[in-house]
């Protein structure tokens, strides 16, 4: 899969040096998948959910949220957003 972009993930990382090994991880995982469907996400990331249009993945033992849209027929994922379990639970309660 193509990611735009790893920067994204890189910045959280500076901010949260604790989460950058699982964010590596996921990247290259992600960067190494052939996902079709939400169901090949799920087989590698069970606790990943689908939010509307984006894909949300539990990061660094649900510490973390990585919310992605994924184009699954342009083998394409767009981070959209890396934030705290209690950052985005906060903005999940402003909905």
């Amino acid at each position: 899969m193509r990611i735009i972009s790893r920067r994204a993930l890189r910045e959280f990382a500076e901010r949260h040096p604790q989460a950058k090994g699982s964010l590596d991880a996921w990247y290259h995982t992600a960067r190494h998948a052939n996902w079709d469907s939400l169901v090949d996400v799920k087989a590698v990331y069970r606790h990943a959910d689908l939010v509307g249009e984006l894909t949300v993945f539990n990061i660094s033992g649900n510490h973390y949220r990585l919310s992605v849209l994924i184009l699954y027929k342009r083998k394409t994922i767009y981070i959209k957003k890396v934030e705290t379990h209690s950052e985005y639970d906060k903005k999940g309660k402003k909905r």
